[in-house]
């Protein structure tokens, strides 16, 4: 497959105005015509021949379509503030650069966050589902009451950009504590909080609220499993606003239903959507959100 100019395809349907820089200097723009994710085969077929790919984080980068597009391809863009669906090792062999969009959407990550938070600790999901089926009957003093966040303690897993925006956005709740595990210190952004550095075990007894926002790596593949979950107070709140690979849901299952921990909210999981019938989806106490930020990104060349 062959091609006059210097070609870009994109692996999702975007409005014209996404690439005006790319529309001003005579390069092809072949787009995947759909919202839905372009089909394997379809990937591989069009990425033959071309200099640059602009992908979303469902698709797979890997050798086998590094292969496909041969020596012309230059760069890969992803729509994505997360990376681990590109294989870097493989770009890194071909000398291939990489765009991602690592602050755009700091904020909206961190709003729907608090949103999923608050939803999921004041029970707000069951106590629409109660007043749509009848449930709401005579007032009672203690039914529905949830968890609150003044003087508590919030554990942040991975203090980044979006989670130090999290805290920022948490404090005027009356948070008496804030805790943050990483791979090392972080004293340019909890001193700000403040926030004190721990080890996740420490993070895990002690917060009534746990909040994920750590990358996906080899390291923290999984890293939310029984081990922690059995450290966790059983009032306290679990959110993961992350990657869905970080959480071992099987785990997080058996820790909602014998009540290690008092609820759960998750803005990702594996796969994605869950099935309609998954065990977690039928748990009153688990709450999944659909809400994604959606902004319009610029592209931050790395490596």
């Amino acid at each position: 497959m062959t091609h006059v100019n210097p070609v870009c395809f994109t692996s999702r349907s975007h409005d014209p105005d996404t690439f005006p820089h790319l529309s001003s200097c005579s390069c092809n723009i072949e787009q995947w015509d759909s919202d839905e994710p372009v089909p394997r085969s379809e990937l591989l077929e069009k990425v033959a021949g071309i200099r640059g790919l602009y992908c979303l984080l469902t698709e797979k980068i890997d050798a086998e379509v590094l292969d496909a597009a041969g020596p012309s391809l230059q760069v890969v863009s992803t729509m994505s503030v997360g990376y681990d669906h590109v294989s870097l090792e493989e770009l890194k062999k071909r000398g291939i650069r990489l765009g991602y969009t690592p602050d755009v959407l700091t904020e909206a990550v961190a709003e729907l966050t608090v949103a999923l938070l608050l939803a999921t600790s004041r029970r707000l999901l069951e106590a629409v589902d109660e007043a749509k089926n009848g449930g709401w009957g005579t007032w009672k003093p203690l039914w529905m009451c949830g968890y609150g966040l003044t003087d508590s303690t919030v554990g942040i897993l991975g203090l980044g950009r979006i989670g130090a925006a999290v805290m920022a956005r948490l404090k005027p709740f009356g948070v008496k504590r804030f805790l943050y595990a990483d791979t090392g210190p972080r004293p340019d952004m909890a001193t700000k909080i403040p926030a004190e550095f721990v080890p996740l075990e420490e993070l895990a007894r002690h917060s009534d609220f746990v909040v994920v926002c750590c990358a996906l790596t080899p390291e923290t593949q999984g890293i939310c499993a029984s081990s922690l979950f059995s450290l966790m107070k059983d009032t306290a709140i679990f959110i993961n606003t992350s990657r869905g690979g970080v959480v071992n849901q099987e785990d997080l299952y058996q820790a909602l239903v014998n009540g290690q921990i008092a609820a759960a909210g998750l803005d990702v999981t594996e796969p994605e959507p869950l099935p309609i019938d998954h065990p977690l989806l039928k748990l009153k106490n688990c709450g999944e959100s659909v809400l994604k930020p959606a902004e319009k990104q610029w592209l931050k060349m790395v490596i």
